[in-house]
């Protein structure tokens, strides 16, 4: 497939441009806004998200640009090679390999996980581990831009007698670290704007959430008349409903954070060292001297979440021990664990 073509741009397109066919395509054809054509819809929503994916990224780009698709896969030749076909997987070829990412994934990264389709882009990336993303000097404006007052709020600000546009919600996606440590998060939106004249014009703006320590899935932000314009109509509400992305060693509950760990009986009976990783990058070496006994939890105080409601205050880690039996035992070690464990009571 000619990925220029299906985003409908010529190869010598700005990344802004990309961003743009995509933006305008992915709204056209999400399967949400197509419910009496969806298998095509699904189809194209999928060609067009990874068009854009491939286009935006500068890598992805120049290996499409030079060896098609075949390169995207591996397929590209060697260095040095004198002719213009593709390597077999050898020793000697360029090991680059595209996996195509889930279109509804790169939808709602710059969507926001939008449903109500305003259109709304997130521009947010993450470095490594605890890596803060960058902010715009704490203004709204844009980067560096004058201040132009704009706050998330949590109230409304339209009169009892103005008749407003509904809210329009969308999910903010959170890992855990950011809820642990708190985050900025920087988001461009597109909304339509009426001018004095009446007419609807697209209007980009940039936005920056703050996203505070301990803040729970659910917790709303909301930046008030920041959706679209209708004539006479107040502008909706923007609103962010923060959401938390599953995370794979802790859990959340309330304040407190879960965990499980699964250890021998070796180490449950004769006493055991546990390492945690922290969210926060720290390394805890809890010894614990007692037996483990099944349903047995380690409680470790103020290494929960922050609590954001008190400054300077956490829930606790609870560890949970699974402990793994041996499948077997011979006769001569069932004996010795009998003289060994007789007159335990």
């Amino acid at each position: 497939m000619n990925y220029y073509d299906i985003l409908k741009v010529g190869k010598n397109v700005s990344d802004e441009d990309v961003k743009r066919a995509y933006h305008k395509l992915a709204m056209k054809w999400h399967p949400d806004k197509n419910p009496n054509n969806k298998k095509e819809a699904e189809a194209n929503f999928k060609r067009v998200a990874e068009a854009y994916e491939v286009l935006s990224d500068p890598e992805k780009r120049a290996i499409y640009d030079r060896y098609g698709e075949e390169g995207l896969k591996g397929q590209v030749p060697p260095q040095g090679a004198a002719n213009g076909g593709f390597a077999n997987s050898s020793s000697n070829s360029t090991s680059f390999r595209y996996q195509p990412r889930d279109a509804e994934e790169i939808f709602a990264e710059l969507f926001g996980g939008n449903r109500n389709f305003s259109r709304v882009g997130s521009t947010n990336r993450f470095g490594g581990q605890g890596e803060v993303p960058r902010t715009f000097d704490g203004k709204f404006g844009g980067f560096g831009g004058k201040d132009s007052g704009l706050r998330p709020s949590f109230g409304d600000s339209a009169t009892p007698s103005t008749r407003k546009a509904a809210p329009v919600e969308n999910k903010l996606q959170c890992s855990l670290e950011e809820l642990y440590n708190g985050s900025t998060r920087k988001l461009k939106i597109y909304r339509d704007i009426v001018d004095r004249r009446g007419n609807v014009k697209t209007l980009e703006e940039f936005l920056s959430i703050e996203v505070k320590p301990g803040w729970k899935k659910g917790t709303k932000i909301i930046f008030p008349e920041k959706g679209n314009e209708q004539p006479n109509v107040v502008a909706a509400d923007l609103v962010f409903i923060l959401d938390e992305r599953p995370h794979e060693v802790f859990k959340r509950e309330g304040n407190d954070l879960v965990m499980e760990k699964t250890i021998s009986l070796v180490e449950a009976l004769t006493g055991y060292t546990l390492v945690i990783n922290t969210l926060d990058a720290r390394v805890l070496r809890i010894p614990i001297t007692e037996v483990i006994y099944p349903a047995y939890e380690k409680v470790i105080l103020k290494e929960g979440m922050p609590i954001a409601k008190e400054k300077g205050k956490k829930g606790n880690l609870r560890v949970k021990f699974n402990i793994k039996f041996p499948a077997k035992l011979s006769a001569e070690q069932k004996t010795s664990l009998k003289y060994v464990l007789g007159g335990v009571g």
